[in-house]
């Protein structure tokens, strides 16, 4: 027992028992120096912050800076969602999306962008607090790497769909949230149990909610939001939970790649907005 415990050690970042040889933790994927050096380099960079509170943070600097390109959205109103809202061509210059942006513009970065964009202070309110209570639950039984890509692919997806229903101008954190949902709606089908059933019944009332929401208020984007959903479910069912499989790979690939793209778009996003160099 004391030789199995000295070639183990606690992982840093989920605090599981792990083996010295394995090169990453096969709970939530966090690699290990070594031959794999240059990889946990660019996972240090990437995921310098604790995941939920960085997306949390990096929509409330684009909500701030879509208000001050265009001051005049701060006191736009007429709706419960009107109160400090950007103008809708400062959310077009900061990668809003929507089937005018995408098939007019040709801008199909929106697609990644336009998950931190939001029209109205209780419009991100309201779905940072869902962040805030659905990420560190994902974040937790699916591993860091899946939980980035099931929200920014989850939120891709939503808005690919919103462009094929001809919405003309769509933002918002909640297709990458309901892509969240969907992942949980996964895991408690799937790992059953009276855990996995309560988690199953719970993210079922979510979606009722959802459904209910988008029917009593309008401007409800509710093709993002199924959108998502279905998204974040397959994704779930294809690269699978902690419990189930370690995070692969590819999978950890894809997330970099989700992240460099992301940050990437986001850049451009504000540097051209800035510079006054998108043409809409």
């Amino acid at each position: 027992m004391m030789s199995a415990v000295r070639n183990s050690i606690l992982c840093p970042h989920c605090r599981k028992l792990i083996s010295l040889d394995e090169p990453a933790c096969p709970y939530c994927g966090l690699i290990r120096p070594g031959l794999h050096a240059t990889a946990g380099k660019l996972r240090n960079i990437l995921f310098a912050f604790e995941p939920v509170t960085a997306i949390i943070y990096v929509n409330i600097a684009f909500f701030a800076l879509s208000l001050l390109i265009d001051p005049r959205g701060i006191f736009m109103g007429g709706s419960p969602f009107g109160f400090l809202s950007p103008s809708n061509q400062s959310l077009l210059n900061l990668g809003a999306s929507g089937a005018m942006p995408v098939l007019v513009y040709h801008n199909y970065w929106s697609l990644f962008s336009a998950s931190f964009l939001h029209g109205g202070i209780l419009h991100i309110v309201f779905n940072m607090m869902a962040l805030y209570q659905l990420g560190p639950f994902v974040l937790r039984e699916f591993g860091l790497h899946r939980f980035v890509n099931i929200y920014i692919l989850a939120g891709v997806a939503g808005f690919a769909v919103s462009v094929l229903a001809s919405v003309p101008l769509t933002i918002g954190a909640s297709a990458s949230i309901c892509g969240l949902i969907g992942a949980v709606i996964y895991f408690g089908k799937s790992r059953g149990g009276s855990y996995g059933d309560d988690i199953f019944k719970q993210a079922l009332g979510w979606v009722a909610g959802l459904i209910i929401f988008g029917f009593i208020f309008s401007g409800i984007n509710n093709w993002a939001h199924g959108g998502g959903l279905l998204s974040g479910w397959l994704i779930a069912y294809l690269m699978g939970y902690n419990d189930r499989n370690p995070e692969s790979a590819w999978s950890k690939i894809l997330a970099y790649a989700c992240m460099l793209i992301t940050a990437g778009v986001l850049i451009w996003a504000i540097v051209s907005s800035v510079f006054g160099k998108f043409a809409a």
